[in-house]
C-alpha cells in the first residue's frame, strides 16, 4: 500500500511541475551590467554586477546581483559585496583588491535600479612601482519607458 501511495504521489507531483505558470507580459523591461579586471605583477581583482527590471500593470519587478575576486601570488587579497534594497531603489556594490608590495589591482561595481533607470558602473586600477597606473571605466545605463 505505501508503495502505491509513493508512485500516486510522484505522478501527482509530475502533473504539478509540468503544468505552465501564469506569467504577465511586461510593458517595458530592460538589464545592464557591467564588469572589469585589472591584474599587475602576481595580483589580480575582478567585480561585475547586472541588474534588471519588468514593468506590468501590477507595479515593477526588479533584480540585482554582484560579485567580485581577487588574489595575489605573495600578498593580500580581499574582496566584498553589499547589497542594499529600500522601497525606492535596488543596490549593488562590489570590491576587490590585491596587493603585493607596491603593486596592486583593483576593481568597483556599482549598480543601482531607481525610478525606472537601471545604472552600472565598473572602474579597475592596476599599478606596477614605477610604471604609470592602468585606469579603465565601464558604464552602462538604461531608462525605461514610463
Amino acid at each position: 500500500m505505501f508503495r502505491k501511495m509513493l508512485v500516486t504521489s510522484a505522478a501527482a507531483m509530475a502533473i504539478f511541475a509540468s503544468s505552465p505558470a501564469n506569467a504577465q507580459e511586461c510593458d517595458a523591461a530592460g538589464t545592464v551590467g557591467t564588469g572589469g579586471s585589472a591584474a599587475a605583477g602576481g595580483t589580480s581583482a575582478s567585480t561585475l554586477g547586472t541588474a534588471g527590471a519588468c514593468v506590468t500593470d501590477d507595479g515593477t519587478t526588479s533584480s540585482i546581483a554582484s560579485g567580485g575576486s581577487a588574489a595575489a601570488a605573495d600578498g593580500k587579497a580581499q574582496s566584498r559585496t553589499q547589497i542594499n534594497k529600500n522601497p525606492n531603489q535596488l543596490k549593488a556594490q562590489s570590491r576587490a583588491q590585491a596587493m603585493d608590495k607596491g603593486t596592486f589591482s583593483k576593481s568597483r561595481t556599482k549598480t543601482r535600479v531607481r525610478d525606472g533607470e537601471l545604472e552600472s558602473t565598473t572602474r579597475t586600477m592596476s599599478h606596477v612601482p614605477g610604471k604609470k597606473p592602468i585606469i579603465d571605466r565601464t558604464d552602462s545605463s538604461v531608462a525605461l519607458p514610463d
